[in-house]
């Protein structure tokens, strides 16, 4: 009867969760009627003919966040830089991977079977969803182990002495849940099958074995480009046309994107800053000296926080503090450090002898009078082992010999509090009652404890140096100046160096994450993706943007940005870097003819050219064109791999001019292994897979248009 009524509970509990998520259901139905009304649509992005709903982008960053969040506990250092931004702009990258897939899917004809759907929701349990019903249906009361259990109890309630409407829920979720692990089982079904379909033909694989094994003996010469002279080798606007068109599939964008420059203000602290920083330094260290720990309000107010610590020799960090720790008298402070970061101060407490762990017989009694019956029987000789046997396993619980941590490296646990701790040690071989309540109590007995330990007690101030309201006015003030001097983009950019400020260049398109702090870093500005926002709804090119901050906890920053260009197919010759690459190698082209030319009637033999060339020539006795380090050039590898011996050849290369001669060509011993070359094989096609799913699909984001602007 116990176990109904729990399950009548939580089932009360679940349908209201069900009825609010049902109620945000159509209260977020009303929402999107409404903005359909008004010309608004709820579709995040668009892949081909499928489309990302809010709702979904939603539940998948929910996800995604969640995951990071677990990563974040288990390894902080590695995951700092993930940022909700980055984990938006995931999601929708894993969404969008998600639609492409499942229309992959679908257009196979791809089902799941029965076998296959029980193998992984009844024999395979790695789905988090069952573990989270089996926990459910424990803390209903039942005793539920596997899945299958699950399985008979939720859909068999009668069987098990409950009604339908209790299981309903549960039938729901668990619905729910086979439906997703269908779609997942199709996709892994269909990867499955891609891959299966990579596979390389006898060429393929005969091509990739020769690659390693055919061999040259051969001479080469090279003579780098180098830095380039442009006056020297000047180009043309048709010469870099060539070059653009030649290479241009490969500055094909996927959505609208634009390009920008942008000035970021990193805003230190002034002089004044670091005068006023030290003076309330003296102060600190003034008020500490006087008082037990204690600061004024007026200090508080200017962000003085007075920490206490009490650590063991072996958890100071080596250092300064350290070092002053374990040698000052109580007491005494010392300004430990002073810098144009902030200062640091310790004041000394006192040392002490303290037990750091110890290990104790833990007894919980359920009860307003059974605790004093427990206690009595305890120190009268009953074995803690027999107490919940004697008295009732619903009523009294024991745990045997426990370790309790009262000190870690960070310091003191809060496990016990310094009286309860006391009584313990004081009580000797005795049970005590260590915590007492109307609902029951605790008794405890100390079976071991380590050695004391000594532990410093000391105050620490730790004050960071920001820049002053003052200091972040100025430099407001003197951006502000600037951009009402330079209202276009074509000014902002030109007239930036003389008014002191540096400009950085960026392409940026609604998946970009937030600005950088500088262009191919990881790093951004916080709040800097309504920048992106502003740009992508609001900014037109030729126009400025007003004045963003970025509120970082310890370098604030003020930046602008101003729009260059846009495009939507491939990026245009006039962005600054497809430029400079276009006319960077229409410039190696040329000077790579007039070197041939130049060369050429003295390259009878390998060591004439390199003479020539004015370096020496290097004999590669084996030369293979899946394997050397001697040549930088794809196109000239293959050209020497397919020579015959004895002509002295001379090639433009992208990266210099080579003179070669193959002396001769053989053969190694090498095993021929299939398995080996379809694998390369497959490494070789694998990474454009996406790709192949993707084709000629337009890809179009509209994240920026739900979020919040401010």
């Amino acid at each position: 009867m116990a176990t109904l009524e729990k399950i009548r509970s939580k089932s009360v509990l679940l349908l209201i969760v069900i009825g609010v998520a049902l109620l945000a259901f159509i209260i977020g139905d009303a929402i999107t009627n409404s903005r359909n009304l008004f010309g608004d649509h709820t579709t995040v992005a668009k892949i081909g003919g499928e489309k990302i709903d809010y709702t979904e982008y939603i539940r998948k960053r929910e996800e995604l966040n969640n995951r990071f969040e677990q990563a974040r506990r288990q390894n902080p250092a590695q995951f700092a830089n993930f940022d909700n931004q980055m984990i938006s702009q995931m999601a929708l990258d894993e969404l969008v991977g998600e639609k492409l897939l499942d229309e992959a899917v679908a257009n196979a004809g791809i089902q799941t079977s029965p076998e296959q759907l029980r193998f992984y929701v009844l024999d395979n349990p790695v789905n988090p969803t069952i573990q989270t019903i089996i926990q459910q249906l424990n803390a209903s009361g039942l005793s539920v182990s596997t899945p299958q259990q699950a399985y008979e109890i939720i859909f068999n309630p009668k069987r098990n002495g409950l009604t339908d409407a209790e299981m309903a829920p549960f039938q729901r979720l668990w619905i729910s849940m086979e439906q997703e692990t269908r779609q997942l089982v199709k996709r892994q079904t269909y990867q499955k099958l891609l891959y299966g379909l990579v596979k390389a033909n006898d060429l393929d694989k005969k091509a990739l074995y020769n690659d390693y094994v055919v061999t040259s003996n051969v001479d080469i010469a090279y003579h780098p480009y180098g830095q380039l002279d442009p006056e020297k080798y000047s180009v043309d606007d048709a010469a870099v046309k060539a070059e653009y068109d030649k290479d241009k599939n490969r500055f094909k964008v996927d959505e609208m994107t634009k390009d920008i420059s942008f000035i970021a203000v990193n805003i230190t602290p002034s002089a004044a800053d670091r005068d006023a920083a030290r003076k309330l330094a003296e102060k600190t260290v003034a008020e500490l000296r006087d008082s037990a720990g204690q600061i004024s309000k007026e200090l508080k107010r200017e962000g003085i926080v007075v920490t206490h610590k009490e650590l063991r020799a072996k958890d100071l960090m080596p250092g300064a503090v350290k070092d002053y720790v374990l040698s000052a008298s109580a007491d005494s402070v010392k300004l430990i450090s002073e810098n144009i970061k902030g200062f640091s101060i310790v004041k000394m407490g006192r040392r002490s002898q303290v037990v750091d762990s110890i290990q104790l017989n833990l007894v919980q009694v359920v009860g307003a009078t059974l605790p004093e019956k427990v206690l009595a029987s305890l120190n009268s000789g009953l074995a803690v082992d027999s107490v919940s046997s004697k008295f009732g396993v619903d009523s009294v619980m024991a745990q045997k010999e426990q370790w309790i941590p009262l000190f870690t490296a960070q310091g003191k646990t809060g496990a016990l509090e310094s009286g309860q701790l006391d009584s313990l040690l004081r009580a000797g071989d005795k049970y005590i009652s260590l915590m007492t309540s109307p609902q029951g109590a605790v008794l405890a007995k100390v079976t071991r404890r380590n050695a004391p330990v000594e532990v410093y007690s000391y105050d620490e101030v730790n004050f960071d140096l920001k820049p002053s309201t003052k200091t972040i006015n100025d430099e407001r003030a003197k951006l502000e100046k600037f951009l009402e001097d330079n209202t276009t983009a074509k000014a902002f950019a030109e007239n930036a160096a003389k008014a002191g400020y540096s400009v950085q260049d960026l392409s940026v398109s609604a998946s970009s994450v937030a600005v950088p702090r500088m262009a191919g870093m990881q790093s951004y500005y916080p709040d800097s993706r309504q920048v992106v926002r502003w740009i992508m709804i609001d900014g037109n090119p030729g126009e400025v943007s007003h004045i963003y901050e970025s509120k970082d906890a310890l370098t604030p920053a003020l930046y602008a940005v101003a729009i260059v260009n846009e495009y939507d197919e491939f990026i245009p010759l006039a962005n600054r870097d497809v430029n400079s690459y276009a006319t960077d190698k229409a410039r190696r082209s040329k000077a790579g003819d007039a070197l041939i030319k130049e060369y050429q009637p003295k390259a009878g033999t390998i060591e004439s050219a390199a003479a020539a060339m004015g370096v020496e020539e290097q004999n590669v006795p084996t030369f293979r064109f899946g394997r050397n380090m001697q040549v930088r050039d794809a196109s000239v590898m293959g050209q020497i791999a397919g020579s015959k011996p004895g002509k002295v050849v001379l090639v433009k290369g992208d990266n210099g001019v080579y003179a070669y001669q193959v002396k001769s060509n053989g053969k190694e011993d090498f095993p021929y292994s299939e398995a080996q070359y379809e694998q390369q094989y497959f490494q070789l096609v694998n990474p454009n897979m996406a790709e192949m799913l993707k084709g000629n699909k337009q890809y179009k984001n509209n994240i920026y248009k739900f979020e919040a602007g401010e």
